[in-house]
């Protein structure tokens, strides 16, 4: 990175820490972790001496993120069932790191899978990368940091701040271009770029990230959130399924055996999040994303830096077809995306395409929660394609241009978010799945009515939400080189899931 301070001003740094090769994956992440602690606790106990003594003038204060770093050097080739844990072509590939500590485990996965399938050391040491001050603050601390500005001081002059110039998508996106002589990239996000979704995900959910399960379910109904509590309580009441404690937002825990620690908060958040947690990480997340693509949209974006292994969306739509009753389900097999805030990011001319893994699991769900199989799981479940639209009132436009469109795509049900969680799936290397529950069947007289939605929502919301929860632990089953397909990889990818 160019150094752009003046040469009047004095960069204060920690020694540098110089790259050290590594045969053994945890050795390798412990030393991310000794490089990352000893770091952000530089710029921290300046931040704090700076509060209490005052800004230094013509000094500036700096630490940088660890990196990692692998060298191939021939074309030697890897077995070709893998979709990750190897890179595509000899090369020097790079990537900076944060947080080490919640993504532990993440890494010595990761980092074992490339020496194991390359035969070669990964590099770990210091990069060029400043730390922002503000990614290295949490609780008081983050209020302290506006009080400089108030009092006649720029942090910007002393400290590190964010720039969005490195916390874009390009890699993920597959618009990354290399500047002559510099590394590939080895992981899909920069470390700026994961800092800035932990703080998103803090601000959206009132929950910490490491409270964060590797299964998620996305909803958009306060009904599913409240079932999913009752049911987690009595889960962790019963010592069921390996849960160990509920996490609630403001960080409220309720644990196993029934104790309980913190206060609720008075207001929830936008997107308020639940966490039934399970050791490594195995449990599962519940997330209420609110109505609407563009909320489907921002939380996605931030949870895909975690790396979870699944997420599903569970949500009501519009039934398209007269066969269809209140209270089917429908199973996603493609999607007409008319949602619109992918467009820039994933082109419509991308196929988003069903991933057999989550099908199966999603339709032995079903089967196995409403009793049903074969023939006779016909007569409430549905798969085909799922329209996503960003007009809420789409029912009030002339009918003729979206039925048509609909008609000629095969749509069978029609909703606002599930296009977009699963393109940012697709997007972001997430395994994902939909299924839906027909609420309405406005083409065909049926409209959602407060008398027939509370009815609707009182028989519906439990049994659908246990199909949801079921599927992910089917999935959680399955080893994760067979959940992670191939279908998400393209032929220019990077080593790390």
């Amino acid at each position: 990175m160019k150094d752009n301070t003046p040469s009047s001003i004095v960069t204060q740094l920690p020694p540098t820490m110089a790259y050290e090769r590594f045969m053994d994956a945890t050795a390798a992440t412990q030393r991310l972790l000794d490089i990352y602690e000893r770091n952000t606790q530089f710029i921290k106990e300046k931040f704090r001496l700076c509060m209490q003594e005052g800004f230094p003038e013509g000094e500036r204060f700096r630490a940088c993120y660890p990196a990692i770093r692998i060298r191939v050097e021939t074309h030697e080739e890897i077995d070709s069932r893998l979709s990750y844990g190897h890179v595509v072509e000899p090369g020097l590939y790079a990537t900076t790191v944060t947080q080490p500590d919640l993504f532990f485990n993440y890494f010595v996965e990761q980092l074992g899978l490339l020496i194991k399938n390359h035969g070669v050391g990964v590099e770990v040491g210091e990069s060029s990368q400043p730390i922002p001050l503000h990614f290295c603050l949490n609780g008081n601390e983050e209020k302290e940091a506006i009080y400089p500005e108030s009092s006649g001081h720029s942090l910007r002059d002393h400290f590190d701040v964010p720039d969005l110039i490195h916390m874009d998508d390009t890699i993920v996106n597959g618009t990354w271009e290399p500047k002559k002589g510099e590394p590939l990239p080895l992981a899909p996000f920069t470390a700026p770029r994961v800092d800035y979704s932990l703080q998103r995900l803090q601000h959206y959910t009132a929950t910490r990230p490491s409270y964060f399960q590797n299964f998620v379910l996305f909803t958009n109904y306060q009904f599913y959130v409240d079932e999913f509590c009752s049911w987690a309580k009595q889960t962790l009441a019963d010592e069921k399924g390996g849960y160990t404690a509920l996490v609630e937002p403001g960080n409220v825990i309720t644990y196993a055996g029934g104790k309980t620690s913190g206060t609720p908060l008075s207001r929830l958040p936008q997107m308020p999040s639940y966490h039934l947690m399970r050791d490594n990480h195995s449990g599962i997340t519940l997330i209420n994303i609110g109505v609407g693509p563009s909320n489907a949209k921002t939380i996605t974006d931030h949870v895909a830096v975690l790396r979870p292994s699944a997420w599903l969306m569970l949500g009501h739509c519009a039934g398209l077809r007269t066969t269809q009753r209140l209270g089917d389900y429908v199973l996603a097999h493609g999607y007409v995306r008319q949602d619109k805030v992918l467009d820039d990011d994933l082109p419509t001319w991308v196929p988003v395409p069903p991933l057999a893994e989550i099908q199966i699991a999603l339709e032995q769900a079903v089967a196995e929660v409403a009793g049903l199989s074969g023939w006779e799981l016909k007569r409430i479940m549905r798969t085909g394609t799922v329209a996503s639209i960003d007009n809420r009132n789409w029912e009030l436009r002339d009918h003729s241009e979206p039925v048509r469109r609909l008609s000629q795509s095969r749509a069978i049900a029609l909703d606002m978010e599930s296009a977009t969680i699963a393109a940012n799936g697709f997007r972001f290397r997430v395994p994902y799945g939909t299924l839906l529950c027909v609420s309405d069947k406005p083409l065909h007289g049926e409209l959602k009515l407060p008398g027939m939605a509370n009815a609707f929502y009182s028989t519906q919301v439990g049994q659908h939400l246990h199909i949801g929860i079921r599927a992910l632990e089917l999935v959680r089953e399955m080893p994760p080189e067979r959940l992670h397909s191939r279908k998400l990889r393209s032929f220019i990818e990077t080593a790390f899931q």
